[in-house]
């Protein structure tokens, strides 16, 4: 039996087997990161590091992964915009770091959008899982910002500098097969299968091996990538919310929300009321 041990924008349940799931459990919003949602990630998953049991899984309820920062809490706060993006960005990158350094095995699965600061939450994972119909995009430069969420960081080691370029400076949009061709994503798999297969995943890898499966981790996170991207996440978030407060970063969000534009992944608006995102 299943057993959900939190509530609110994110929720921890231990199912049977030793697998811990972390799940964004804000659908009508998208699953975006105001500071309510990236301090509940952050929260939770230290919570998740401390009791991993052999597995964890990292999944999103609704039809979108996760659309990013919310720009609705970002935009008309004027001189405080900085100090609240950093703030945002200072909890989830303290989530991200966590789940890079859980010693078990991390499967992410990603459906739907996943947008901006999603995509950081969707690479931190060991192996990785999208739908066929996910979408993936950064977004950031479209409203004047800069990548967060390890985004920069994870990019360039897992497509190399010229696509990671290409991903952040263009936000090119990637479907869940073209990002398994690019190497985002371990596989991409049907829309209907996603869930099941990432469950599965997660169940095969916490029965394995433990010692030899965290071990095996730790050969390939490689000596020191936890510090070097300890160092990256505050460097991201000094440059986000530095920009945040520009009168450039200002404009195109306000243009963006007075459009009722979204940048994020893709054009398709799968949850009615979802915020715009950006990070």
């Amino acid at each position: 039996m299943s057993l959900p041990v939190s509530t609110g924008p994110v929720r921890i349940v231990r199912h049977p087997g030793r697998v811990v799931e972390l799940r964004l459990e804000d659908p009508g919003r998208g699953n975006a990161l105001d500071l309510r949602t990236a301090e509940a990630l952050r929260d939770s998953a230290l919570e998740v590091a401390a009791d991993p049991g052999g597995a964890v899984l990292l999944r999103a309820a609704g039809g979108s992964f996760c659309v990013g920062g919310d720009v609705r809490a970002f935009a008309g706060r004027g001189a405080e915009t900085s100090t609240y993006v950093h703030a945002v960005a200072s909890a989830a990158h303290a989530a991200i770091q966590a789940l890079h350094d859980l010693p078990v095995p991390l499967v992410t699965a990603v459906r739907g959008a996943a947008a901006g600061g999603g995509i950081g939450l969707a690479l931190v994972g060991d192996i990785v899982l999208a739908s066929r119909s996910a979408r993936f995009r950064l977004a950031y430069t479209a409203i004047g910002l800069t990548p967060d969420c390890g985004a920069s960081w994870f990019l360039p080691r897992l497509v190399g500098s010229r696509r990671a370029a290409d991903l952040i400076l263009t936000n090119r949009v990637l479907t869940g097969d073209d990002a398994e061709r690019w190497g985002l994503v371990s596989r991409s798999v049907d829309d209907g299968e996603l869930d099941g297969a990432a469950h599965r995943a997660a169940v095969d890898l916490a029965a394995g091996a433990g010692a030899a499966l965290r071990a095996a981790k730790g050969l390939l996170r490689g000596t020191g990538a936890g510090e070097e991207l300890r160092r990256h996440l505050a460097e991201e978030a000094r440059l986000i919310a530095a920009l945040a407060d520009g009168r450039e970063a200002q404009d195109l969000m306000a243009s963006f929300l007075a459009a009722g534009r979204r940048p994020k992944a893709g054009d398709s608006r799968s949850e009615a009321g979802e915020p715009e995102s950006v990070s």
